[in-house]
C-alpha cells in the first residue's frame, strides 16, 4: 500500500506539471537542458503540453495500480512493461505531435 501512496504521489507531480503548464506564460519545456525551439502560438503549445502531462500523470497512477496486489506479484511485470511503453509514447506524442504543430519552421 505504502508503494502505491509514493507512486500515486509521483504521478500527481506529472499531474501538478500540467496544471502549471497550463498557467505559464512562457513555452513549457520538454526536455532537461535542452534549449527551447521559438513556438509559434505559446498558449495553445502549453495547454498541448497541459495536456500531455496532466493524461500522462493519470496513465501513470493507472499503472501503480498492480502494487496495490501485494508483495511478490507477479503482475508488477504489468506495470514494469507499461512505464517502457508509457515513456516511450509521451516521447513520441511530443516530438512527433506537439513540436510539429507548435515549432517556428
Amino acid at each position: 500500500m505504502a508503494a502505491f501512496i509514493i507512486w500515486a504521489l509521483v504521478g500527481c507531480l506529472f499531474i501538478g506539471f500540467g496544471i502549471s503548464a497550463f498557467a505559464g506564460k512562457k513555452p513549457a519545456g520538454f526536455w532537461a537542458n535542452a534549449k527551447m525551439f521559438e513556438v509559434t502560438d505559446v498558449r495553445k503549445y502549453n495547454h498541448a503540453m497541459g495536456k500531455l502531462w496532466v493524461v500522462a500523470g493519470l496513465v501513470f497512477i493507472l499503472l501503480g495500480l498492480p502494487l496495490l496486489d501485494g508483495q511478490n506479484s507477479p503482475v508488477i511485470f504489468l506495470t514494469v512493461i507499461g512505464c517502457l511503453v508509457w515513456v516511450i509514447a509521451i516521447m513520441i506524442v511530443y516530438e512527433l505531435v506537439i513540436r510539429r504543430k507548435y515549432q517556428k519552421k
